[in-house]
């Protein structure tokens, strides 16, 4: 066995919460694939057709007050409980967002520590950090993470980093593991991700290269990337890994405006930062785009991480690079791919 899982227990039963969007499918899937793993449950607001060895499926609305009985009888005899469950809209009612986001994340956290859980992994995000510097080796776990506050995304994970540094405090007994991550890829998620940032409206066949015939350079757009599959296998390893605290994952290299217009087939230009902020709040205020001008704000001011402690200490290695990631993707959006999940669900499913 590997040194630095000699903690791992043998054939373990590990609960999913927020296991069929994005990030949950590949956990899922990641988790089941691992022979010391016995069985995952996976945990949703509504039940997928999906089909995975040693899986079974149940449903909980973590914003309704009725969650909390759900997640108890749930959770009771799990040697780990990953958290992934996040809302992303509607980004025009942050109360609805807060109700899952963060008091559903308390309800996840309190059962854990009812039902004596001993492992709890939090999807975290490189959106709770503080802004900070685009040059250099990147920040590490240390860096501030109070994000950036007009961006409801990153106001409630930096919410959670708070409330889970009194939580660890409070009980020593519980591994708690954050995972911070740079933006998460891949082509069955592209539909979904498409609808949440673009809307439902926006074509993905525009995407083709030959369709856009621009992207803009502007100060500050340079950001971090990584295969879902990849962030899959780290989250994996913290549950299995004797390890504890926050996780840097993202992979080489760092994105820029040159590199998304080489994946384009597309030119540079040079364009002012309002003269776009100001066409993203106007389609946002308009209800043309669902994703708000803050997070746009967001984005230009996050720092670049170091991913070396996820390196180290989890023996983590992603194998696919950032612009991979990207060009899978962009497959996704122009062909509608999906997965067999409410969230997933694309223009077709093979």
């Amino acid at each position: 066995m590997d040194p630095k899982e000699t903690g791992a227990q043998e054939r373990l039963r590990v609960v999913v919460v927020g296991a069929t969007g994005n990030v949950g499918t590949s956990v899922v899937r990641a988790l089941a694939a691992d022979p010391r793993v016995g069985s995952v449950l996976g945990l949703a607001r509504r039940r997928p057709d999906l089909d995975v060895p040693k899986t079974a499926w149940e449903t909980v609305d973590l914003a309704s007050e009725d969650a909390a009985p759900v997640l108890a009888r749930h959770l009771a005899g799990a040697a780990a409980v990953v958290h992934l469950a996040w809302r992303f809209q509607p980004t025009h009612d942050p109360v609805t967002t807060w109700r899952t986001n963060v008091l559903g994340s308390l309800r996840v956290f309190d059962a854990v520590a009812a039902a004596r859980v001993p492992v709890l992994v939090h999807a975290s995000s490189v959106g709770a950090y503080s802004p900070g510097p685009k040059t250099g080796p990147g920040v590490t776990e240390a860096w501030p993470t109070h994000g950036w506050p007009g961006a409801a995304y990153c106001r409630e994970k930096a919410y959670l980093e708070r409330v889970l540094d009194t939580y660890e405090r409070e009980h020593p007994e519980i591994r708690v593991v954050r995972m911070r991550s740079g933006f998460l890829f891949k082509e069955e998620a592209a539909s979904e991700q498409r609808r949440i940032f673009a809307g439902r409206l926006f074509p993905g066949a525009l995407l083709r290269p030959e369709l856009v015939p621009l992207v803009p350079d502007l100060d500050g757009l340079l950001f971090q990337a990584l295969h879902t599959d990849d962030a899959a296998q780290a989250y994996r390893l913290a549950v299995l890994a004797d390890a504890r605290g926050a996780f840097n994952l993202a992979a080489e290299p760092v994105v820029d405006a040159r590199q998304l217009a080489g994946l384009l087939d597309a030119r540079v230009v040079r364009v002012p930062r309002g003269a776009v902020r100001g066409a993203l709040a106007t389609a946002w205020r308009l209800r043309l785009a669902p994703a708000s001008p803050d997070l746009f704000d967001a984005v230009l001011r996050l720092p670049l991480m170091s991913t070396e402690r996820a390196r180290r200490e989890l023996g983590w290695q992603p194998t696919t690079s950032s612009l991979e990631a990207l060009e899978a993707f962009l497959r996704g959006v122009r062909t509608g791919a999906g997965d067999r999940t409410p969230p997933l669900a694309g223009h077709r499913i093979g």
